[in-house]
């Protein structure tokens, strides 16, 4: 199986011109959160209707995941805590989202939304555990933050990243859980796109400029990831204890 990564593309339509190009290659495509805009000119109701668009020109003949960020939250749902309400209109066309858990191959994919206050949180919680009783050979989380304390969230200054999915980590020990949020881990020596924790490959490709997005390809088969950027390309093999010294600095 083959797995395209890309996350915070911030309503760049360029860039979801070139998802929906290179989507027919993979056999997976993951958004992994903010694909709006919270300080573009349009409205986010506009945003909304053209990523739903852009969602279902991606989908055909493939599975596609879209996983909420927090520029997606666009209203408070049933229990007054922000959520993003334009994202379900998206199953009609069979893309998995937020709360959705699917299984691609003998991988279970679970689709964690960016919860914003102890209902969310203990709904995710409760799905991580549902989850963990019938994990296959692989399970996957689409998490839009990186753990705390990981270099996958390392902005040069100081690590941001969030302590819940650290310590889920810690207690479920996934084989993957892939990320956005943190733009900048990846274009800076002391950060990273991907990071080995215990069992848990932690994934992060970060923003960039340009038509194309940053991007990571991960692909099961040969056991490979590869980060590709403005910067360059680097790659490591999933069957390594920790990811590679960095390359392109």
């Amino acid at each position: 199986m083959r797995i395209l990564l890309v996350s915070d593309l911030h309503y760049a339509l360029r860039q979801l011109d070139w998802v929906v190009r290179a989507a027919p290659d993979y056999d997976l495509v993951v958004l992994a959160g903010d694909h709006m805009d919270v300080s573009s000119p349009v409205s986010l109701d506009t945003q909304s209707v053209v990523l739903l668009r852009y969602f279902a020109l991606a989908r055909p003949g493939r599975s596609l995941v879209v996983a909420s960020g927090n520029h997606d939250l666009t209203g408070a749902g049933p229990h007054g805590e922000r959520a993003a309400l334009w994202l379900p209109e998206s199953r009609r066309c069979g893309i998995a989202i937020d709360g959705d858990s699917l299984v691609v191959g003998d991988t279970l994919v679970t689709v964690c939304p960016w919860w914003d206050g102890p209902v969310g949180r203990a709904a995710l919680e409760a799905q991580l555990a549902a989850d963990a009783q019938r994990r296959p050979a692989r399970w996957m989380w689409i998490y839009h933050w990186p753990p705390v304390g990981s270099p996958t969230c390392w902005t040069g200054k100081r690590h941001y990243g969030d302590a819940d999915v650290a310590d889920w980590i810690a207690q479920y020990r996934p084989d993957f859980v892939f990320t956005g949020h943190v733009h900048e881990p990846p274009f800076k020596p002391a950060g990273a796109w991907a990071d080995r924790i215990g069992a848990t490959w932690v994934f992060n490709p970060g923003r960039q400029i340009g038509p194309e997005p940053a991007h990571i390809v991960i692909d099961l088969d040969e056991g490979t990831a590869s980060w590709h950027s403005l910067m360059g390309e680097e790659a490591l093999q999933l069957g390594a204890d920790h990811a590679p010294a960095r390359s392109v600095f």
